[in-house]
């Protein structure tokens, strides 16, 4: 028997040649590149106490119960990186940056809780591999309701609204996942504020009031977002579409005992009305309101808005103001006050044939900008829609990205 020492031939492709090791889910796996050198056939032969470089790629997040929240980072040892792909169980891969020294990898969006990964990976020298990780299931779960409602066409005041379902204590991380795009570059801002439900809310609103045909795009990239204590983590994305329709105002002087309609800055409209009686809570707010909802015929209780057992009506032609209950709408039995006093329980009543008309005009999103000093005060910014009740300068700062 020949004393030879035993010789390994090997051929190898190039792919083979450059073989990648990512890091598994609970250990860094590790494989070592063929060390083959050759001629034209690819065929060589080689010592078997050859050592190959160390080519280990190694993954941030690893494991079955992996802290979300994070962007998930892959990082190669040696040489560099030519594609990475992180994809969820469902839904598209995570969008990444290579670093400029093909060394590293690195998500622009962060790891969502209770979900599986699949990391795939392929250097300049064409190896390939693959590893796995999961994200713990989030304890609390951190929900939203958006308006306006997707694909519909609002008026000019009409803002982004998002309401959440538990407390936002990192104002700023979900801010920053909140994408407004619009097709003329307007001017907007969002700002934090307290709705009348007493639940966290952020809304949007444009320098001044939207132009006619702008169309508008949340993307609301919150899966993975974490809202802070007691808020929990968000779990998907949302989004919302909308157009801005006719240039309407509509116009209240409450002094005036007068209600106008005025479209593209001409007046299509002029009513008597009747609001709320005066030096007391039965009193209508001043100021910018924006028309939250045409609700038609509706039941009126005063004591839905602290007023006792003053009213209990069938109200035809109802459009909401507020949510602390001011209207426009149908007073028939009013009608002895119209362009004369105002002596409601704090909405804009009107007879029966003005308020169709008006309640046929109007859209959703229109501003209704009421003066005079027969008021309780001015609609605060989470009562409805009153963020146009604050200076531009003063709503900016209410941004939490200021």
């Amino acid at each position: 028997m020949s004393s030879a020492r035993p010789r390994i031939r090997c051929s190898a492709s190039a792919g083979q040649r450059a073989r990648l090791a990512l890091t598994g889910p609970a250990a860094l796996l590790a494989a070592a590149l063929t060390a083959c050198s050759g001629g034209g056939s690819g065929s060589a032969e080689v010592g078997g106490d050859a050592k190959a470089p160390d080519t280990r790629i190694t993954v941030n997040l690893r494991g079955e119960a992996a802290a979300p929240g994070e962007p998930v980072k892959v990082e190669l040892a040696h040489g560099k990186l030519k594609s990475v792909s992180v994809k969820p169980g469902e839904g598209d891969p995570l969008a990444g940056r290579i670093s400029a020294d093909g060394r590293t990898w690195t998500s622009e969006r962060v790891a969502a809780p209770g979900t599986a990964y699949t990391v795939e990976a392929t250097d300049a020298d064409g190896g390939s591999d693959r590893a796995t990780f999961a994200t713990a299931e989030a304890e609390k779960v951190n929900k939203l309701s958006l308006a306006p409602g997707k694909n519909t066409t609002v008026g000019i005041a009409q803002p982004l609204s998002v309401v959440f379902d538990h407390p936002v204590k990192n104002k700023a991380a979900v801010e920053k996942a909140l994408k407004v795009s619009t097709s003329n570059d307007t001017e907007g801002s969002w700002g934090w504020l307290q709705d009348y439900s007493g639940k966290d809310r952020v809304d949007w609103r444009p320098k001044e009031y939207w132009k006619p045909g702008t169309k508008v795009t949340l993307d609301a990239r919150l899966n993975g977002v974490d809202t802070g204590a007691d808020g929990g983590w968000f779990v998907r994305d949302y989004a919302t579409t909308f157009t801005v329709g006719a240039a309407q105002v509509v116009r209240v002087d409450l002094d005036r005992h007068r209600l106008s309609l005025h479209r593209d800055g001409k007046q299509v409209m002029d009513l008597p009305m009747s609001a709320g009686t005066p030096g007391g809570e039965k009193a209508s707010w001043r100021g910018t309101a924006v028309l939250m909802s045409k609700e038609g015929t509706i039941n009126m209780r005063s004591e839905t808005v602290g007023l006792g057992d003053a009213y209990d009506k069938m109200v035809d032609y109802s459009m909401r103001l507020t949510w602390s209950g001011m209207y426009a709408h149908a007073a028939p039995w009013n009608a002895g006050f119209f362009g004369r006093a105002n002596r409601s329980s704090g909405c804009l009543g009107m007879g029966d044939g003005d308020a169709a008309a008006l309640y046929g005009q109007v859209r959703v999103g229109d501003p209704f900008e009421m003066t005079g000093a027969e008021a309780k005060g001015t609609v605060a910014e989470g009562n409805g829609y009153g963020a146009w009740n604050l200076s531009w300068t003063d709503w900016q700062v209410k941004s939490a990205l200021k």
